[in-house]
């Protein structure tokens, strides 16, 4: 099965749970187990706020792009504001797990919450960086999918 869409969300409140409700409908109708839709459906939340908290610049939207491939979901959030801070600290990007680092090293780049620790523990591997000469910061998680037990049906029509 192969699935792909994209958004471009107004960066307001209230795309974050236009996201998270698109995401979850996508799920749903791929047969993609609860548990994980969830956890893809918060890290994509904590995403999106940061997006719409941080993203600002000359742009009034970001984006969300969403794939299934096989027994893998890939979601990338990308914004138009100064993106992660460069050098020492910085997120790297492609963070190792959050056992590997100092508790707390997000702590100072996002003040008012824990959302980039959050989505590390949801995924399974977490890439956050910058956009190439423009800036701009782009979050990209992956997450191996566990399928329903009716999925079989569904994604055999």
């Amino acid at each position: 099965m192969s699935i792909w869409w994209s958004l471009q969300l107004r960066r307001e409140a209230a795309s974050v749970p236009l996201a998270r409700r698109l995401l979850l409908g996508a799920m749903d109708t791929a047969g993609v187990d609860g548990d994980i839709s969830h956890e893809l459906s918060v890290a994509l939340s904590e995403a999106c706020a940061n997006a719409v908290q941080h993203g600002g610049g000359l742009s009034e939207v970001y984006r969300v792009t969403a794939s299934i491939h096989g027994d893998m979901c890939r979601i990338e959030v990308t914004d138009c504001g100064p993106g992660f801070p460069q050098g020492a600290g910085a997120v790297p990007a492609l963070a190792p797990p959050a056992a590997a680092r100092p508790a707390g090293e997000f702590a100072e780049l996002l003040p008012g919450g824990r959302g980039l620790l959050l989505i590390e523990a949801l995924a399974d591997r977490v890439r956050f960086g910058n956009q190439p000469g423009s800036g701009g910061a782009v979050v990209t998680f992956d997450k191996i999918l566990k399928w329903r037990e009716d999925a079989a049906l569904l994604r055999a029509s």
